[in-house]
């Protein structure tokens, strides 16, 4: 039996990182972008919860803040799940049998 995250708890790792990281630091998107080497867009995309983190991204943010890369992908890994888990009724996909 697999254990289920209920789907309230996933948090999008941009909104965690954006109030838990980047707010509480007083740091500017674009002063952290410019820090980061990366456009003012891409990071606001991400701090707004509207692009995944990617794994260079993370490693970023590792480098910058402290927070293992790892942990924010997981984050993020959990966060796709429970969206895909909201709407598992609707992906229509029997049960594999293999020929014998």
């Amino acid at each position: 039996m697999a254990l289920k995250t209920h789907s309230s708890l996933a948090i999008h790792v941009g909104d965690w990182l954006k109030s838990e990281i980047v707010e509480p630091v007083g740091v500017s998107v674009t002063d952290l972008a410019t820090h980061f080497g990366v456009s003012r867009q891409a990071l606001s995309t991400l701090l707004n919860g509207n692009a995944s983190l990617s794994a260079d991204m993370a490693i970023r943010f590792e480098k910058a803040f402290g927070i293992k890369a790892d942990t924010l992908l997981r984050m993020q890994t959990a966060y796709e799940l429970a969206q895909a888990r909201a709407h598992e009724d609707d992906i229509k996909v029997g049960k594999f049998a293999e020929a014998a």
